[in-house]
Parts: structure tokens; sequence; C-alpha cells
């Protein structure tokens, strides 16, 4: 869902030349400024790594919900597949920025009971500390979709549906707590672009990006 906002959000941008998305599944899209490289693993780039060169930006938005998972499962698809990427990345286009979607409550000590809330941390430090030309970390809380983006994730899409008819009420209610998939698109792609005063980003800082 993350990733639909903001890849319309580039697409949309006259400042951005050249978009490449990587995935496991097309995405759909047509656009003259967009080239799609889909992949079984995308914690394994070494075929495709000549497409990969000659980017100024990552908008890492890949993710999956830990409900029903071990940690060390989730620890695989969150840590270990992020960096998979950002090494081939980083190697590839060192003077590149990354921007992380993290979430609201990730745990930076790495040693907090919550398990997601951990291993959110230890991918947010791991990517800090790489060697980027900068590394920005965003954490959203509620995200409502918009222009027909929609979920993978089947009780997202439920709750969505649900929701619909307040989502004017819960932005206005919590500013500082509920974001679109525009806004959100927006911020990642202006970090990347102009920086910003701190590295990781807050919930509350996403409407002033």
């Amino acid at each position: 869902m993350v990733g639909q906002g903001a890849l319309r959000e580039c697409l949309l941008d006259p400042g951005v030349h050249r978009v490449l998305a990587v995935g496991r599944a097309a995405t759909g899209q047509r656009h003259e400024k967009l080239r799609e490289v889909v992949v079984p693993d995308v914690a394994d780039l070494a075929a495709v790594e000549g497409e990969l060169v000659g980017f100024d930006a990552c908008l890492f938005c890949l993710g999956v919900t830990s409900a029903g998972m071990s940690e060390a499962e989730y620890t695989r698809l969150t840590v270990d597949l992020t960096l998979a990427v950002a090494r081939t990345l980083l190697r590839l286009n060192p003077g590149m920025a990354f921007v992380f979607v993290s979430g609201t409550g990730a745990d930076s000590s790495e040693r907090g009971r919550v398990m997601w809330a951990r291993v959110k941390g230890k991918a947010e430090n791991a990517l800090l500390g790489m060697g980027f030309k900068a590394v920005y970390v965003v954490r959203p809380a509620a995200i409502i979709p918009l222009h027909g983006i929609t979920s993978r994730t089947r009780w997202i899409r439920t709750a969505t549906t649900v929701l619909k008819p307040v989502f004017p009420a819960l932005k206005a209610l919590f500013p500082n707590h509920v974001t679109t998939t525009e806004q959100l698109g927006r911020a990642m792609l202006k970090v990347a672009r102009e920086g910003f005063g701190k590295t990781v980003i807050e919930a509350r800082d996403i409407g002033r990006v």
C-alpha cells in the first residue's frame, strides 16, 4: 500500500526523471518514466544489477505484518531482506539516499518486549550505520489509502472499507497520527531529494515534511 503511494507520487513529480520498481509482482502501472523489474526473491538482485545503476534514491516500501510470525521469520523478511537490498544498492550507487518505511513504536534499543518493534529497530539501526549519502527512517502510524490504492493485507482492506466514511474526521482530529498514502509518498520523496533536520521522521513529522 505504501509502495503504491510512493510510486504514484514519483510518477506525478516533474522533478523525477526515471523510476525503477523492483518487486515480486508487476505493479500494473504504465508510464513513460517507469521501468519494472520482477524478481522471484527481492533479497537476491544479482541477476538484475545492471538495471540498478544510476539512481539517486531508494524508497524502500517492502514490509509484512508480524501477525502469526516467529521472530526469526519476521527478522528474515524485515532485517535480512532489507539489508541485502541495501548492500547491493550502496555498492552500485554510493551517492544514494535510502528512505526506509518503518512504523510508529519501532524500538531503537532493540531490547523492548514487543517483537515487531525490536526487529524494526534493528533494521533501522543497521541502515543508519551503512554509509549511504543519507538514510531517513519514516515511522507512520495510521495510513489512509487514497486514489484507489489498496492493501494486500485482508484485515487492512476490511478496516479501510469500514472506516472510509470517517477518514476526513480522523485526519482532522488526529493530524499527528493519521497520514495518507499521498502525503506519505510526497514526504518520502521530499526527504530523499532535499533532506530533513533529523534522520528518524516520526508520524507527527510527516505532515511538516
